[in-house]
């Protein structure tokens, strides 16, 4: 080959390279910018998170020291800074719980627990600037549950521009025992509530916090349900929590009696000597032993001990009973979104006693017990469908009363109040008979629809395009109220406040406003309890063909 066709071939290489580079080049698609991980700056040091599409997403941050060691039953601490940067990518370990049977609706166990666990999570827009802040409470009896069940992922709030905290705190045995060496070790004088004291750590993080990630902390709205709507609620009267929030919504929210930390009540022996019992259960001498004990050992023997999570009524914390509070004016004036779900208890049949066998036998239990109000009951609760009166019995004591009765006294102190009635039944919670069940909503408010991984495994899970655009409404209304203390939504109608003559919304097919939500519940319920309260009785639970006379189980006084 002479030098001219060697440099005929090598010019025709050259150029067939440069095509297959060319072809190659329009081939690939632009590679898009990927955007750089937050990074910002709070009160303990550097943290980076992750960035999801628009939001900057911070997982696991410690809110208070390890409440471990000589620190267990002790009000949470200030959380240890660090040097560097911490990573915040991944949530943190959920508080020592104990296990649900396999079989639960709300069977969810944590992927992780720990005594080490009280953290939080931020799910913020990019661009945020003094946006609403919403505070995440969340349920399971005091006892179970965390921040890291899909569920409870916050991306919907955010993106419709608030920013959302979702927290860990103390449960059972950890977060709620009393005893009286702990109230002697206290420089209070008091234990128990710790579960509670970590809620209002919580809050004092977000305050001094929460606008490194472009909140604004004299917008704070505290959220919860059903534990956490209770936890809501013992906020709202706590004097540790005032000042630290500026709105509530409370779903599946209770009112009953609690133990008072050193004498009884309500038929309840003292906080303390509950604890002093339940030490006794253990072995333990004194409360170096008890501390001494695994906290799983702790409080899976706790739980098959009856020990039930509650707050105690200790003069500091909680200084009375919910009751009394709200009837005093002692709660805090801030606007308030609370609601409940048509069919609450169809997840707790067990609660309910046994059927009887006839109608005669029904109406003569009830007439003993409730006197002359006797008729009211049946005619709200009939003897013509005595399963489903009993559920709707069950849940008015349980979840509808305190629920109305929170709002009503709200809005008499002069603070905007609004209420809800879930009562949307979606086809598989209808072939489950679970219509619009105990948490049924959060799915809704969260707008996690269609999505089985977001659930519990057990969950019926809500489907379709009509779930799909309640779900819209309800969180746009959630994230409004939590903005301007007014829910709006343009999927849904105007919701006026309660004190509009009962106003309310109900959640079923799509949202509809309208009047006196249940109508007679509230004036039965309040009346019952009232009488009960003034007699020193416990009116939880104790209704219908549970429920004791006020003179006494042997006469039908009233």
């Amino acid at each position: 080959m002479n030098r001219n066709t060697t440099l005929s071939c090598l010019k025709r290489i050259a150029q067939s390279v440069a095509a297959m580079f060319l072809l190659t080049s329009c081939a690939l698609p632009e590679r898009e910018e990927v955007a750089a991980a937050p990074v910002t700056e709070i009160a303990q040091g550097t943290i980076e998170g992750v960035r999801e599409g628009e939001l900057n997403v911070f997982k696991g941050i410690p809110y208070a020291a390890p409440p471990v060691g000589d620190m267990r039953w002790k009000p949470p601490q200030a959380p240890v800074a660090w040097d560097g940067v911490r990573e915040t990518s991944a949530f943190g370990p959920s508080c020592v719980q104990p296990e649900l049977p396999t079989t639960s609706l709300y069977y969810d166990p944590p992927k992780s627990m720990s005594e080490d666990c009280l953290s939080l999570n931020v799910w913020a827009p990019a661009d945020a600037k003094d946006a609403p802040v919403i505070v995440w409470i969340h349920g399971g009896s005091l006892r179970m549950g965390g921040s890291a069940q899909p569920t409870y992922d916050g991306s919907a709030f955010a993106q419709r521009g608030a920013v959302f905290v979702s927290i860990n705190y103390r449960l059972s045995i950890m977060g709620w025992l009393a005893h009286p060496e702990l109230s002697a070790e206290s420089a209070d004088g008091v234990s128990g509530n710790y579960g509670l004291l970590d809620q209002i750590a919580a809050l004092h993080w977000v305050r001094d916090n929460i606008s490194a990630f472009g909140g604004d902390p004299g917008n704070v709205t505290i959220m919860g349900e059903s534990a956490g709507a209770l936890s809501v609620t013992y906020l709202m009267i706590s004097p540790l929590a005032e000042g630290l929030f500026h709105k509530a919504i409370a779903e599946s929210t209770g009112i009953r009696a609690i133990p008072e930390l050193s004498r009884s009540a309500y038929g309840m022996p003292s906080a303390e000597t509950i604890g002093g019992t339940l030490a006794a259960a253990f072995g333990a001498a004194d409360l170096e032993a008890l501390r001494a004990f695994d906290a799983v050992e702790l409080t899976e023997t706790a739980t098959k001990s009856g020990f039930i999570s509650q707050g105690t009524i200790d003069g500091r914390v909680l200084p009375a009973q919910l009751i009394e509070a709200f009837d005093e004016g002692r709660q805090a004036k801030v606007p308030l979104l609370a609601g409940v779900t048509s069919g609450e208890t169809t997840a707790y049949r067990a609660l309910l006693p046994a059927i009887p066998n006839n109608a005669e036998t029904y109406e003569a239990a009830i007439r003993k017990s409730y006197g002359d109000q006797a008729d009211e009951f049946l005619r709200l609760y009939p003897s013509s469908d005595m399963e489903q009166s009993m559920l709707d019995a069950l849940r008015d004591n349980f979840f509808a009363w305190g629920v109305e009765r929170a709002v009503h006294k709200q809005a008499e102190s002069g603070q905007p109040s609004f209420m809800y009635v879930f009562d949307y039944c979606y086809p598989a919670a209808s072939e489950r008979d679970l219509c619009a069940f105990h948490a049924a909503e959060l799915p809704f408010v969260f707008s996690r629809i269609g999505d089985p991984d977001a659930y519990p495994p057990n969950w019926p899970v809500p489907e379709g395009e009509t779930a799909s655009k309640l779900a819209a409404a309800m969180t746009d209304y959630w994230v409004s109220f939590a903005a301007t203390g007014a829910p709006q939504s343009e999927n849904g109608p105007p919701w006026r406040p309660y004190s509009d003559y009962e106003a309310y919304m109900l959640f079923g097919d799509e949202p509809v406003a309208g009047h006196n939500p249940m109508p007679g519940m509230y004036e039965l319920n309040e009346e019952f309890v009232r009488r009960r309260n003034e007699a020193g009785m416990q009116w939880f639970l104790r209704v219908g063909m549970n429920a004791v006379p006020v003179c006494g189980p042997e006469s039908a006084c009233q």
